[in-house]
């Protein structure tokens, strides 16, 4: 802080300086002033000065010194108190600034809410039609067409109970009901839904589950083997197996989900969780449920 303070008082401790080599140079030139006296003069005037400056250092760099250590919050009531018209102006600026900020967060957050509540009871009013076109789609006996009927279906589902998740997952943590939940029928029960499809591929599931219990929200849990499972069965060759697997590995169940799919380039493993970026789907899926 002491040399960003000297460097911004540079031109005025430069000028203070200009000023006594200036008495200097007139006591030299002009025979009626005293050179020894102008040299106490200009050595009591460098004390002053000094003195000065110290003490407006003090004084002027307390309020810069607690913003500095200030934590980066948007809590107003944490900005030190100004002592100067120009802290004074600073200070303004930044609660202006703040309070700006917080309305438009406001307004943003007001605004996401409205387009969720909007998306979601969307979501609950698509679903009643689909639980109709269910019912059509049972009571249709071409065994051909109702076995694309319901692929499509499935499809549509899922997508709208994907995007139906996406939109709690910000506020999962009111979502959230933990107990012992048996792994085995939260499995079979995701694999019943899939069965259409994996009978028009030609696909099986090759179940083994060492660890049958796990300790987890039996919800979440759904959404997340839905996903794994489906993108397995969407990317897995006709006629394959896909193998799912549990066990226990210090205190924590690992489980499994792997296909025959084509996989990703070895290069594009690093982002694959980046946001936005796209590769060629892997061949293994694992997921981590803790115990």
């Amino acid at each position: 802080m002491i040399k960003e303070f000297l460097m911004e008082r540079i031109s005025w401790i430069m000028l203070i300086v200009l000023l006594q080599l200036l008495a200097l140079l007139l006591a030299y030139l002009d025979p009626s002033l005293s050179l020894d006296s102008m040299f106490y003069y200009v050595l009591l005037s460098l004390v002053i000065s000094s003195l000065f400056v110290v003490i407006r250092y003090f004084k002027e760099t307390s309020f810069f010194k607690e913003l500095d250590l200030r934590d980066s919050t948007t809590d107003i009531t944490s900005l030190p108190e100004p002592n100067s018209p120009f802290e004074s102006f600073i200070y303004k600026q930044i609660t202006s600034s703040i309070e700006q900020l917080e309305k438009n967060a406001s307004t943003k957050q007001l605004l996401f809410e409205q387009e969720k509540d909007e998306l979601l009871t969307w979501i609950h009013e698509v679903k009643t039609p689909l639980t109709a076109l269910q019912l059509i789609i049972d009571r249709t006996e071409d065994h051909q067409l109702k076995s694309e009927l319901i692929h499509e279906w499935l499809r549509i589902h899922y997508l709208l109970d994907q995007q139906l998740h996406q939109k709690r997952i910000p506020f999962i943590e009111n979502d959230l009901f933990i107990e012992n939940v048996e792994l085995e029928s939260l499995l079979y029960s995701e694999i019943r839904t899939l069965r259409s499809w994996c009978l028009k591929k030609g696909i099986g599931f090759d179940v083994e589950l060492d660890s049958t219990h796990v300790l987890t929200d039996a919800k979440w849990l759904s959404f997340i083997l839905r996903q794994l499972l489906t993108n397995a069965v969407k990317y897995s060759k006709e006629g394959s197996e896909i193998s799912i697997q549990s066990a226990d590995q210090m205190g924590q169940t690992i489980l499994k989900v792997a296909d025959n799919g084509r996989g990703i380039d070895p290069r594009d493993l690093p982002r694959i969780f980046d946001k936005g970026f796209t590769s060629i789907r892997t061949n293994m899926l694992q997921a981590w449920v803790y115990t």
